[in-house]
């Protein structure tokens, strides 16, 4: 172990009355390295009905994000050339955002995805898919009943699967001989480096480095043909993976990064012990910043109910008398209580109503999105704090 965070609520059960708090359950968030295959780790693991099967976290809310899934549905459809007729399928497809965009590009889709308020939603937008968890048996029966796919989509999953292994070689069954599993995650190597450590939460159950991943695909039967570095939450890996065999070589950028983490610590415990003492440094900055403005009056507000801004006010113990609310564009969330600190989730048009001197935005990688949004908010005086990597009051 490197790093507690202490005792947890879980970051997406978010009580809808004051009346729920006292039944709030909390859970170590203890975080280790494993020094024989680099993982990086959490090992209490919540059972994942208790986690999923009812989920407030909706892909389609931002703009940013839909952005990204168009991009992303480009990216793959012409490195594959997918067709007509080709099959796409998606295991945690949530509201179905991803899968649409395929949809419309003329292919086949298929969402698998065990939160049947997600999976209807899904269904009622005309994205087929099946309220399940999935495992290596579920993707043989997939294949059995929809024949086999193209493309094998995990977005921003993997991290939250307690068996990774069988994960994979379900969706290895799923593909066939010309497919590829295409996955995605964030990168440990930003994670440490940019001090990401409000990503860390019960859900995700492995940070990934390039390493770990690479050697994961292959106890999987698979070859990682290409990687990509790419932007989206703080920064995130982007592998395409097929079949073992002869005519498959493993992506020469995959190879190139896991020699850059190695120089850069990752096979180390030492560089974690120090991200350690970064986290708390981060904590006490955070704190003084918040506490000098308020001590000069000037009022302060949240944006966003993200998960990861439930690690981070749960962490450095922000409660309603520093941040009296905060506000969310998820109309799931708008009128619950943040976990933990029980912070108020205000519909977004709040900003404008009260006006604030200062908003602190935790879901920090739209934060770009926010600010452009909030121009009559900004406007009237209106200014942003960012609290990662360095707690600050934004120029933007």
């Amino acid at each position: 172990m490197f790093l507690s965070l202490g005792e947890m609520p879980l970051a997406n059960s978010f009580p809808a009355s004051p009346s729920e708090f006292d039944a709030e359950r909390r859970f170590p968030l203890e975080v280790y390295f494993c020094e024989d295959c680099s993982l990086v780790q959490l090992l209490d693991v919540i059972a994942p009905e208790v986690l999923f099967s009812h989920y407030l976290y909706v892909t389609g809310v931002s703009e940013t994000m839909r952005a990204h899934y168009r991009g992303y549905a480009a990216d793959v459809a012409e490195f594959m050339g997918l067709g007509p007729g080709d099959l796409v399928i998606e295991v945690a497809s949530n509201d179905g955002s991803l899968l649409k965009e395929f949809q419309l590009r003329g292919l086949r889709t298929l969402g698998v995805e065990p939160a049947r308020n997600l999976a209807e939603q899904a269904n009622r937008n005309g994205i087929l898919t099946v309220e399940r968890f999935f495992n290596r048996a579920l993707g043989r029966e997939l294949r059995a009943t929809h024949g086999a796919a193209r493309a094998v989509l995990a977005n921003n999953l993997l991290a939250h699967v307690d068996d990774p292994l069988d994960f994979l070689a379900g969706c290895r069954e799923l593909i066939d001989e010309d497919g590829l599993v295409v996955v995605e995650v964030p990168h440990l190597q930003e994670l440490i480096s940019r001090l990401e450590y409000d990503t860390i939460y019960h859900e995700h159950l492995c940070y990934f480095s390039a390493a770990a991943l690479l050697r994961l695909a292959e106890a999987a039967g698979l070859t990682v043909v290409r990687l990509d570095r790419v932007a989206v939450h703080g920064g995130s890996l982007r592998i395409y993976a097929g079949r073992s065999g002869a005519r498959r070589a493993t992506s020469a950028a995959a190879a190139a990064l896991v020699e850059e983490e190695r120089s850069l610590g990752l096979a180390d415990y030492a560089r974690y012990e120090r991200f350690a003492l970064q986290v708390a440094d981060n904590r006490r900055r955070l704190l003084d910043l918040l506490g000098s403005l308020k001590a000069q009056g000037r009022t302060i507000a949240g944006y966003g109910a993200p998960a990861k801004g439930n690690t981070l006010l749960n962490y450095c113990g922000i409660d309603t008398r520093l941040l009296p609310y905060t506000v969310d564009k998820n109309p799931l969330k708008v009128g619950r209580y943040t976990p933990g600190m029980h912070i108020p989730v205000l519909p977004v048009r709040t900003l404008e109503e009260r006006r604030p001197d200062y908003t602190l935005i935790l879901p920090w990688n739209i934060a770009e999105e926010i600010i452009a949004q909030q121009a009559a908010y900004r406007r009237a005086g209106g200014r942003f704090l960012l609290p990662i990597p360095e707690p600050r009051i934004t120029e933007v």
